[in-house]
């Protein structure tokens, strides 16, 4: 039984396609909600309504092939399917549903024959242009059937230095989000994050960046010295409590060797994990996490995808990066509900939260990068001699550049789930009918006025809205009502524009809020609390 977004995910999919557009899909769903299921539903749906349909679904690691492969199993028993992947160690070919690794088959286009539909799970993995594996075999297999389709699966629809994955030149041609981190929490799907301010942080000053992202032999080498290891290490002790699964994102292999070995010194139980790690060693590490024989594990860039182990409740982000994919990758190992607790404990090192913000309001990178890399050339204030930036020295006149000022990375309280709001005390409001510029829907604006130093604070309310998001708001909507003692009887025998200016006379007669608490949620403000008479409000 999928659940209610699940459900709604599939049905959103079929309306895309049935709006006649042309090109190819891409589903974001936030990490844990669950994609696996959606894919085995879609596919079970698609085979008993077209029973000729042939699918490939597509990823690049053989942890999510029999992820997906076992709930495809679980969800429809008996599914016609098979696997056809080098590291699993199967070639199943002939079956309606293949599962496959793109690097077993990205030349096999000829093997794989006629494919009605391609499901490409992390599909932000997929270039931009038109090259790599991915859109070599899509290229092959269009050849044979050029009415082929792709849907893509994502809980991060862009790449550093792309922008977007739909942005021109790029294989998909839509983003379809039927679900929010917000809602999964709200329902009890996700366990919410709670991130600490640390003493101990990691300066990445003097580490350049290439494509966007910092060099990694540079940032491990300013960021694996002993002094920060042993300082990380006993901070993540004194904070951790009775922690029970700590999980260590470091910088590179020996960073992550390293920072075991000192949690090890200090008595705690942990391994780590590379991509050098031996696969039944690797396996084994794993096992003995999840059986609380390990409490800790320190990983370089192998455990962000197709690693789960829902009672992770600390993570320790010492790899700064300008991934804003990668951010929500790590954090996302933390979201899956736990057996023991509400929550998973994140200790930001790096800097990475208060560099991308919330994981409910990431914004996507810009294209080419995010233009605040160093530039290559500086100036001599001597003689005004254009020099490159490495010089110590101006080679013509010979005047010392001063050493570089030291960035120092402040870690301010960035509260890593978007909760935390300021506030803003209201000497008014204004409540109004809006139409959307984006959608041209109508919805409720209300307008909070402050003193006359203040920027006005406006929320949306799409209380007209199908789905979650109008439900949401009309439940918020009632709750204000409640509080500043709006009569909204009358509005059951109203519709449309009626109903929404019946609701701005009578919430407009009514008592705002003395104060609210607001946080930004993407360009938008969002209003987390409403305070009357020093009560707690809506």
């Amino acid at each position: 039984m999928l659940r209610d977004y699940q459900q709604r995910t599939i049905d959103q999919l079929y309306a895309w396609f049935e709006a006649g557009h042309a090109g190819n899909p891409c589903l974001v769903l936030p990490t844990g909600s669950g994609k696996s299921h959606i894919v085995a539903a879609l596919c079970k749906d698609a085979l008993q309504n077209w029973p000729s349909t042939r699918i490939l679904m597509l990823t690049h690691v053989k942890e999510l092939i029999e992820q997906n492969a076992e709930k495809m199993r679980q969800h429809w028993p008996g599914a016609p399917m098979g696997i056809y992947s080098a590291s699993i160690g199967k070639r199943d070919l002939g079956e309606p549903i293949t599962f496959a690794g793109i690097q077993s088959v990205r030349s096999k286009a000829d093997l794989l024959g006629h494919i009605d539909l391609v499901i490409v799970d992390e599909c932000h993995l997929v270039n931009h242009k038109d090259e790599g594996g991915y859109r070599k075999l899509l290229a092959d297999l269009k050849k044979i059937n050029p009415a082929l389709r792709v849907v893509g699966l994502t809980a991060t629809p862009y790449r550093l230095g792309h922008g977007l994955i739909t942005d021109k030149p790029a294989l998909f041609d839509a983003l379809i989000e039927p679900v929010s981190i917000e809602e999964l929490v709200f329902k009890g799907y996700l366990a919410t994050l709670r991130s600490k301010v640390t003493k101990a942080k990691l300066d990445t000053s003097g580490v350049h960046k290439r494509g966007g992202e910092f060099i990694e032999s540079e940032l491990q080498a300013a960021v694996d010295t002993d002094d920060q290891n042993q300082a990380v290490v006993q901070e993540v002790i004194s904070l951790a409590g009775d922690r029970k699964a700590w999980l260590f994102f470091c910088t590179g292999v020996q960073h992550a060797q390293h920072v075991a070995q000192v949690l090890q010194q200090h008595g705690i139980a942990a391994e780590c994990v590379t991509g050098e790690t031996p696969k039944r060693e690797r396996e084994q590490m794993l096992s003995d996490f999840k059986a609380g024989k390990l409490r800790a594990l320190t990983n370089a860039n192998v455990l962000t995808t197709g690693f789960d182990y829902p009672d992770i409740d600390l993570i320790a982000m010492l790899r700064p990066t300008m991934s804003a994919s990668l951010y929500v990758q790590m954090a996302g190992r933390g979201m899956r509900v736990k057996s023991h607790t509400d929550h998973c404990l994140v200790l930001d090192f790096a800097g990475v939260v208060e560099t991308h913000g919330p994981i409910t309001a990431v914004q996507p990178p810009k294209k080419g990068g995010d233009g605040d890399g160093e530039a290559p050339v500086k100036v001599c204030d001597d003689c005004g001699e254009l020099v490159h930036i490495s010089a110590k020295v101006c080679p013509s006149c010979g005047a010392p550049f001063p050493e570089p000022e030291k960035k120092k990375l402040e870690l301010r309280n960035v509260d890593i789930m978007g909760m935390e709001g300021k506030d803003f005390e209201v000497t008014s409001w204004n409540w109004r009918r809006h139409i959307s510029k984006a959608s041209g829907n109508l919805m409720l604006a209300c307008t909070y006025y402050g003193s006359l130093s203040d920027k006005p604070i406006t929320e949306y309310l799409p209380v007209l809205n199908d789905g979650y998001a109008g439900q949401m708001a009309l439940q918020k909507l009632v709750a204000i009502a409640e509080k500043c003692g709006a009569d909204l009887s009358g509005i059951s025998r109203l519709e449309g524009s009626e109903a929404l200016d019946y609701i701005v006379i009578q919430m407009g007669k009514a008592q705002p809020p003395d104060a609210i608490e607001y946080r930004m949620d993407g360009k938008f403000y969002k209003v987390v609390r409403r305070t009357w008479h020093e009560t707690q409000g809506a």
